[in-house]
């Protein structure tokens, strides 16, 4: 382990969106971790009210930027990279509580061992503290880009304390560093909400690296808080882009077995439950977002951009 004297700096980035409170309850647990070496980034995204002026008020040790346009996760939290100066970038959402030393475990995997290109700490939820929601995860089903936390709903005895190589780290809690987003490249913007994390760490792992699911470091998600369970924002972007991480990490005929499935299993059975629920939003988002891939069919353009550091 390193002495706290050549402690590399750390970025600790984190995107708000009107969630003031919550990302208030995020700062305090920071206040209290032992790594001695590290700064803040909040990322506002365009809420309704500016938190800029309370944040850096109460909060002065913090940097806090503000968008004046939802970048989603992927924008936000690329825009928090680059303002960052640290060597690493650990990346949470701002519904976790972090545990006092949960960083040192992180940096260290990393520091000591070049062949690894991000990390993930272990994830409980929040409001039932001894229940697992990450413990590592399951390779990805190639014709759904589906995969599974390990541990998901298990009470924590112990069962999951090895460090292991994993497919994915967790999204609320994962760090990478300056190196590998200069080798590699950040997150796909476009993505704005979800699968970005899974194709950037697709990324990664095709680039040679490894991700390791590190159980010693320790964080708490209350999940879902700024854009709600069941919402027709998450029916719109999960429908988009599942496809679409499977377009830009996989072979043709994945993708081709991929259309298939979603537009004759899985959309069928999606409007029948928005028609069960009386979802009519969802219902609609579901069906844009699918038409989005047939209309940009042939633009790989634009399903293949990338961004760099």
């Amino acid at each position: 382990m390193s002495s706290n004297e050549h402690r590399p700096l750390v970025s600790i980035i984190a995107i708000n969106f009107n969630q003031l409170k919550v990302t208030e309850d995020f700062l305090k647990s920071l206040e209290k971790i032992t790594y001695p070496n590290y700064e803040v980034i909040i990322i506002d995204n365009a809420s309704k009210e500016d938190p800029s002026t309370y944040l850096k008020k109460y909060y002065p040790w913090i940097k806090c930027i503000r968008s004046e346009e939802n970048l989603g996760f992927a924008g936000g939290n690329n825009l928090g990279i680059r303002e960052a100066k640290g060597d690493y970038f650990m990346l949470l959402n701002n519904d976790t509580e972090v545990t006092p030393d949960f960083l040192e475990h992180l940096v260290d995997a990393m520091s000591e061992n070049p062949k690894i290109g991000m990390v993930g700490s272990k994830v409980r939820f929040w409001d039932n503290k001894k229940i697992i929601q990450y413990a590592g995860a399951t390779p990805m089903t190639r014709f759904t880009a589906t995969s599974h936390f390990i541990g998901f709903n298990q009470k924590d005895v112990g069962q999951f304390e090895e460090q292991k190589v994993m497919p994915f780290a967790s999204g609320a809690a994962m760090m990478t560093s300056r190196k590998i987003c200069k080798e590699v490249g950040l997150m796909a913007s476009f993505f704005f909400l979800y699968y970005e994390e899974l194709d950037w760490q697709e990324r990664i792992r095709k680039a040679g690296y490894e991700i390791h699911y590190i159980p010693a470091s320790l964080v708490y998600h209350k999940e879902s808080v700024s854009v709600g369970r069941n919402s027709h924002l998450q029916a719109y972007w999960k429908t988009r882009n599942r496809l679409l991480l499977i377009r830009r990490n996989f072979s043709n005929f994945n993708v081709f077995v991929s259309y298939v499935y979603m537009t004759v299993f899985s959309t069928p059975w999606n409007i029948l439950k928005y028609l069960t629920r009386f979802h009519w939003r969802s219902l609609k988002v579901h069906g844009i977002a699918l038409g989005w891939h047939y209309i940009n069919l042939f633009n790989k353009k634009r399903v293949h951009q990338n961004e760099y550091l």
